[in-house]
């Protein structure tokens, strides 16, 4: 008897599964065992290194702080459709279709040869059985779904039956051993690690002072929970640096270049401040911005023992993957400019999230240049020699923080009764600290709001306007003046090249 090539929607779905396997064994592997790769995760780390100009806005702005998750559905949905087109290439080339197969498991490795995390020999070991399974099972499943030129009809049911039974059992451990690694890549990624104690700050912050915050229902917390704290950076997961291994670095334009492990940073004199960093990504009346107590080692002692060399205009932040930073070293000349190496944050060890083990935070700075997480090396450079990572992608070099107003309370689209209501929210310029914050109630004048009593110039305050709400729609804005005396601007722009500008505005209806 002669074989028949089985139909195109069966050998798709030979395809999708045979890949399905392979990628699930993948993901499994890479749960079970620290140092291999998830395929997955691997490539888009390769996407997000191969992403256009001004591509991280237009994913911010269609999918906020979820931009990771959708960033692994597409690359899975992308790696089941090309199974599936395998699956028809096998119908006439098996051959072609399985080596397509193993081309896709050496991109996979060639992405998770860029983490350093990972452990090439065990990325390498698991990658090619899970691409041996994927060439294996595909011909077995074309076997099944072609049927026999001499089989009846009858014959035909059963074995499109069993094909499809064959089929749907295959993709279900195709799915389960995918979610179980991914379950466990989650969960590791997100344990509490063993560390030790973060020492006493030899400056403290003093207490908040009285009407620090105001008592206002639904008013962001003054200061932002660690929990509740934005997150944006490059990585898919968490990374979880081991402290063992890890290092610091300071050196390019010193005199002194050094190296320091994790306990010689906490034996470092660490001091304690306030500050409120932003995302460049926030759009007026964004939630990327945040306020949270920081300890940590300031950066110009570090600098001062390295020696910084004359002509050094740059300061240049590393994470572990590579990931850069850089600011002008002229923006640690002010004094009231506090940058550190910030071990500790809200009176906790620096969760992996926000870069443990060591981070930089330099207050007036947006993070995309400053805020450099799971740092690794202190490098002293020239502005003109080196851009950081955001810098070719179409982000602005120098990156100041703007002068900033957010309405918090009440929510836009709210109905409200008439009478006393409360207009609250927060502002922040850091460094130059908030001197006043004023509410316009439709095209009525600009009315001055109360402020909260500022921590210092490097965080933001919260404000309360008391609106007497009459009947119908209204239109709420609000604008602050910094400590420049610089008001906040009307003119509307998008967050690139460096920051969103415009007055947060909402609309309300009372009555």
């Amino acid at each position: 008897m002669t074989e028949r090539q089985p139909s195109r929607s069966a050998a798709a779905l030979a395809g999708l599964v045979a890949g399905g396997l392979g990628l699930g064994f993948a993901e499994l592997v890479a749960g079970l065992l620290p140092g291999a790769a998830s395929p997955v995760l691997a490539i888009g780390s390769l996407v997000i290194a191969l992403q256009p100009p001004n591509a991280k806005q237009l994913v911010v702005d269609l999918f906020g702080t979820d931009d990771k998750l959708v960033l692994n559905l597409a690359v899975l949905a992308g790696a089941l459709a090309l199974s599936a087109v395998l699956g028809l290439l096998a119908r006439r080339r098996l051959r072609w279709a399985q080596a397509g197969f193993v081309a896709l498991g050496v991109l996979a490795l060639f992405a998770a040869a860029r983490d350093p995390l990972v452990d090439l020999v065990l990325a390498g070991v698991s990658g090619a059985v899970a691409v041996g399974i994927s060439t294996f099972s595909l011909p077995r499943l074309l076997r099944m779904a072609g049927p026999r030129q001499a089989e009846t009809p009858r014959m035909l049911d059963f074995g499109r039956r069993r094909f499809l039974g064959t089929s749907v059992a295959l993709a279900g451990a195709a799915a389960g051993s995918g979610i179980l690694g991914r379950v466990l890549l989650e969960r590791r990624a997100t344990e509490v690690a063993s560390v030790p104690d973060v020492p006493a700050a030899i400056a403290t912050a003093a207490p908040l002072p009285a009407g620090a915050e105001l008592a206002v229902e639904g008013i962001t917390p003054l200061v932002v929970a660690n929990r509740d704290f934005y997150r944006i950076d490059t990585s898919l997961l968490t990374p979880r640096l081991d402290l063992a291994s890890w290092r610091l670095t300071v050196d390019g334009m010193v005199e002194r270049p050094f190296t320091l492990d994790y306990a010689e940073l906490l034996a470092m004199p660490l001091v304690e401040q306030y500050v409120t960093i932003a995302c460049v990504s926030n759009e007026v009346g964004g939630n990327l911005v945040g306020n949270a107590l920081w300890r940590g080692a300031r950066l110009r002692d570090l600098l001062d023992r390295a020696g910084v060399q004359d002509g050094a205009t740059q300061v240049v932040g590393r994470s572990f993957d590579g990931w850069t930073g850089g600011f002008p070293t002229a923006w640690l000349d002010a004094p009231e400019r506090e940058a550190l190496v910030a071990v500790s944050m809200n009176g906790a060890p620096l969760p992996a999230e926000h870069g443990f083990p060591a981070r930089l935070i330099v207050p007036g700075l947006f993070g995309y240049v400053s805020a450099t997480k799971w740092l690794t090396n202190i490098e002293l450079t020239t502005l003109e020699a080196f851009n950081g990572y955001w810098v070719p992608l179409g982000w602005a070099k120098e990156a100041p923080i703007l002068t900033q107003s957010r309405i918090d309370v009440p929510s836009s689209g709210a109905s409200l009764p008439a009478g006393p209501q409360p207009v609250a929210g927060v502002a922040w310029a850091p460094d130059r600290g908030v001197a006043a914050v004023e509410v316009q109630v439709d095209d009525g004048p600009w009315a001055p709001a109360e402020l909260s009593t500022p921590i210092s110039d490097a965080t933001w305050v919260q404000w309360l306007y008391r609106w007497q709400a009459a009947t119908g729609a209204h239109t709420l804005r609000v604008r602050a003046t910094d400590g420049d005396g610089e008001i906040q601007t009307d003119r509307v722009t998008r967050p690139p090249p460096d920051g969103a500008r415009g007055h947060h505005t909402i609309q309300v209806r009372v009555g």
